[in-house]
């Protein structure tokens, strides 16, 4: 199948996608959380042509039994990758369950801030009971209640986003003045849980709004910049991207390849004496290098992006940056992201108009 070139996202937690991916990493386990690993992680892929960086996370440590590992907050990490890098975007993860959306909202904005627009944010929930302990509020019970709480909370931080104007920063030696505060305003949200006046304590980010990630069955549509669809063939991935009303989609694909040393198989199988891998309905591709560059040139004009979850960073990331993308670039089944662009631009989205200043401008034009 043809279609336009792929924009290609790296989920890079951890040590890789199966819970055990620790016992097959190249590093020792006490440099995991290191800034350097890190560091290195991210450069590799931002070399290799990844478009954008993904960071999972969550209020309670991944993995369970033996291979339970601890991480440090996703939007820390990112903050420091995007210090670090200068064209791949990044997009932590970051649940609205528990947390406040006006602390969401600073935070994205800040990051933002540091990229030079190069910042997305991937919405998801906090499924386990223990997280309302960890954060201490009470128990969000429930599928319909974790969505009404995502749902609310996109809302909100989209708005406060939004409460600032473009220019509402003026520095004004003369008259003394940092802000306008007519431009500034109060979002006035009513939850069913809570209550948000606003305005933010960031100025609008560079971009005016994030790239907002996530599962369409989790979020409404209409709040998404991207979706994120599973499905384990082509079939299901293609029912699951035209029913996602989103203006971008992302097929989830998780990947095992060949190496020098191993075949994927054997790879998998070494893991999995240790732990089992979760079927989470994704594409899944266990094989040669060639046959995920075949699987992803099927995906064009499917999807406009995939993000890839290798079963071990360390072993796959090689492989990918050797084989996969250079194969994908040559035949123009993606791109490669440019400099001094924001993450917006790379995925083909405009820069959205401030919903206050276009109110007022209409109401201006009667």
């Amino acid at each position: 199948m043809s279609g336009p070139a792929l924009r290609l996202a790296l989920e890079i937690d951890g040590d890789g996608a199966h819970p055990a991916a620790w016992r097959r990493a190249a590093h020792s386990p006490d440099q995991l959380l290191s800034p350097r690993r890190v560091a290195r992680v991210a450069a590799a892929a931002e070399n290799a042509g990844f478009t954008l960086l993904t960071l999972d996370d969550s209020a309670l440590p991944p993995g369970a039994g033996p291979d339970v590992v601890g991480r440090i907050g996703a939007v820390e990490r990112a903050a420091f990758i995007a210090a670090s890098t200068s064209v791949v975007g990044v997009a932590p993860v970051v649940p609205l369950t528990y947390a406040e959306p006006f602390h969401v909202s600073s935070q994205l904005a800040s990051l933002d801030h540091i990229s030079v627009g190069r910042a997305g944010w991937v919405v998801s929930e906090e499924t386990r009971p223990e997280a309302a302990v960890v954060w201490g509020r009470p128990l969000v019970d429930g599928a319909l209640a974790r969505a009404r709480e995502s749902r609310d909370g996109v809302e909100v931080v989209r708005a406060l986003w939004d409460s600032w104007e473009d220019d509402a920063v003026i520095r004004s030696v003369a008259t003394s003045r940092y802000l306008d505060r007519d431009r500034l305003h109060y979002v006035d949200f009513t939850a069913d849980t809570y209550t948000v006046k606003g305005p933010a304590i960031v100025p609008r980010p560079p971009q005016g709004q994030l790239v907002v990630l996530g599962s369409p069955e989790r979020v409404p549509g209409d709040q998404l910049d991207v979706a994120l669809v599973t499905g384990r063939d082509l079939a299901a991935v293609t029912t699951s991207a035209s029913a996602a009303g989103t203006p971008r989609t992302f097929a989830e694909v998780e990947v095992v390849l060949d190496t020098a040393y191993a075949t994927a198989e054997e790879r998998v199988a070494d893991l999995e004496r240790h732990g089992s891998w979760s079927d989470r309905g994704r594409l899944r591709h266990i094989g040669t290098a060639a046959g995920l560059a075949a699987l992803l040139g099927e995906l064009r004009g499917v999807v406009d992006g995939v993000r890839l979850h290798p079963l071990v960073l360390d072993e796959d990331l090689p492989e990918l940056s050797r084989l996969v993308l250079p194969h994908l670039f040559e035949r123009r089944y993606a791109v490669r992201p440019l400099a001094a662009a924001t993450l917006r631009t790379h995925l083909g989205l405009d820069r959205p108009a401030n919903r206050y200043a276009a109110a007022a401008a209409q109401e201006d034009a009667r």
